[in-house]
């Protein structure tokens, strides 16, 4: 899908907690508003928004999405747009792993998509190492 990126580890040993506390903590960091779905075994779905100059750009029931699937030694994140849901918290991760969690997004969303992903990955790919 456009505007989606997956990264996928393997024999990195990671702990998967800690990776989504990273990826959490970076993202509230940068400014965005942070949910966690609750994580199950399936994996783990936070979603994160943010507001400001990005309304304008980014529908407002929009958000950035990104899914953490399989184990310490061999996981994907994919990172992409999906809608913002609330309550998120008390929804696992396992309904919103089967079901679609990405949108098709246009022009705009697809850059400003670009640009996040590109930086988030980044960060995951650190954070991995």
């Amino acid at each position: 899908m456009i505007g989606e990126k997956e990264l996928h580890f393997q024999g990195k040993g990671t702990d998967i907690g800690g990776l989504q506390e990273k990826i959490e903590s970076y993202l509230q960091g940068e400014g965005f508003t942070v949910q966690i779905a609750a994580p199950g075994e399936q994996g783990t779905v936070i979603q994160a928004k943010k507001g400001g100059f990005l309304s304008g750009v980014i529908a407002a029931d929009r958000a950035l999405m990104i899914a953490i699937t399989g184990d310490s030694s061999d996981f994907t994140v994919k990172i992409g747009i999906g809608k913002w849901l609330e309550h998120l918290g008390v929804t696992a991760a396992e309904v919103l792993l089967l079901s679609p969690l990405f949108v098709v997004v246009d022009v705009p969303e697809v850059a400003w998509n670009f640009e996040i992903e590109s930086k988030l990955a980044k960060e995951i790919e650190t954070f991995v190492a």
